[in-house]
């Protein structure tokens, strides 16, 4: 029983990283009906935010503050929400009345662009480099469980940052406009809602939660380096056609569904080399079975 408790308590920390990550690329499908596949990179640019910034902060604030913990959070965030929209302002809006496939195309096309870009010696370079140590981790033992303060960190970023992403997009008005925009675009804009800024929120706000994940993952991981968001990004992508992609509680449960299944799978001998292999079966599976996702709703359209 220690042993299953413990599995659910790794899983649910790695599992509300995918929730972050998902919930970007579901915002994004939700108004644009395409998959934004830089979203990843935004994140592996979120950890490297926070890696230059940190030694300043430190000298600002002190070192491992709590406040400058949450100030690096701000920054990388706010920095990633301006790279965000300006992805969206140079090379998906001209696009925005092409083929879905065209879009698509150009979105793997400035995922590479991005990951190469940084793997220059003269940008980012490509040796792993070790994260700093934000915050002095503990361990919180009860009974034969442990839990991590970083897990712990996780959780509570991520919880606190649902709440405010429910409220924005529940009871705020340009919610309501992200919302109508959803549902259809031209009608939005016949009734005045700006819609290219309510674009552009959006892309900002999910570039922003991209960011925050790139941190919490960086802090959980040996080291970063520019192809660092490949892997979290496709599970969490996994993550978001599993709860239902579009479904903001849908990636949420998608991605703490997947992370408490890879934590299980590598905590069983025999399993751990496959936990790749088990979350695209999944994705297999549930495209299978159920493509609209868990909490998803199959459409039906007039042709």
């Amino acid at each position: 029983m220690d042993w299953y408790l413990q599995q659910i308590i790794n899983g649910l920390g790695l599992g509300a990283i995918y929730a972050l990550i998902a919930l970007g690329y579901t915002m994004v499908y939700g108004v644009l009906r395409f998959i934004n596949f830089a979203h990843s990179d935004v994140l592996m640019l979120g950890a490297f935010t926070a890696f230059y910034i940190a030694p300043k902060i430190e000298k600002l604030m002190g070192h491992q503050s709590v406040l400058g913990c949450i100030l690096l959070f701000i920054v990388a965030a706010a920095v990633c929400a301006c790279i965000g929209m300006l992805i969206e302002r140079l090379a998906y809006r001209p696009l925005r009345n092409r083929p879905k496939l065209t879009v698509l195309i150009t979105a793997i096309g400035v995922s590479l662009l991005i990951e190469y870009t940084a793997q220059n010696e003269k940008v980012l370079g490509s040796a792993p480099q070790p994260f700093p140590q934000l915050l002095q981790e503990h361990s919180i033992h009860l009974g034969n469980l442990i839990i991590s303060s970083n897990d712990v960190l996780t959780l509570g970023v991520t919880i606190v940052l649902l709440a405010a992403m429910w409220f924005v997009v529940q009871k705020t008005r340009i919610g309501t406009a992200m919302r109508a925009v959803s549902y259809n675009q031209q009608a939005a804009l016949l009734m005045g809602v700006p819609v290219n800024r309510i674009i552009s929120f959006t892309f900002g706000l999910g570039s922003a939660l991209a960011a925050i994940a790139g941190i919490l993952y960086a802090i959980k991981a040996p080291s970063i380096e520019p192809l660092m968001g490949v892997q979290p990004g496709l599970r969490a992508f996994v993550a978001a056609v599993l709860g239902g992609i579009g479904n903001l509680p849908g990636a949420v449960l998608g991605g703490v569904l997947l992370g408490l299944l890879e934590t299980f799978a590598g905590g069983i001998p025999g399993l751990s080399n496959y936990r790749d292999a088990i979350a695209f079966g999944i994705l297999i599976l549930i495209l299978l079975v159920k493509p609209a996702g868990l909490l998803g709703r199959s459409a039906v359209e007039k042709v």
